[in-house]
């Protein structure tokens, strides 16, 4: 999947569970989904979710801190999404 490709998945479920959200709320990739996009923590949930249907991943729970912006969601689905920033990979702890 492209990078364009991943935005668009995370922009469709952004505006599949708010759908009074615009482009021009979206075009920020450092737009803040609960304080930027005012999605609450049902409307999280619910985006999280549709990323899984989007996608087939199983997102983690102790990943939701790794989906705090637009860009943030992007590059947690065209990254190691098991790896927090500036820690090494699994096999090399």
């Amino acid at each position: 999947m492209t990078p364009s490709e991943t935005r668009e998945l995370v922009t469709g479920a952004l505006q599949e569970v708010a759908p009074d959200l615009g482009p021009a709320d979206l075009a920020d990739d450092g737009a803040s989904l609960r304080d930027d996009l005012r999605l609450d923590s049902l409307d999280f949930l619910n985006f999280v979710e549709a990323l899984g249907d989007r996608t087939g991943l199983r997102i983690e729970e102790d990943d939701y801190p790794r989906l705090a912006t637009v860009g943030d969601c992007v590059a947690y689905l065209a990254g190691d999404r098991r790896t927090p920033p500036g820690e090494p990979p699994p096999e090399n702890r």
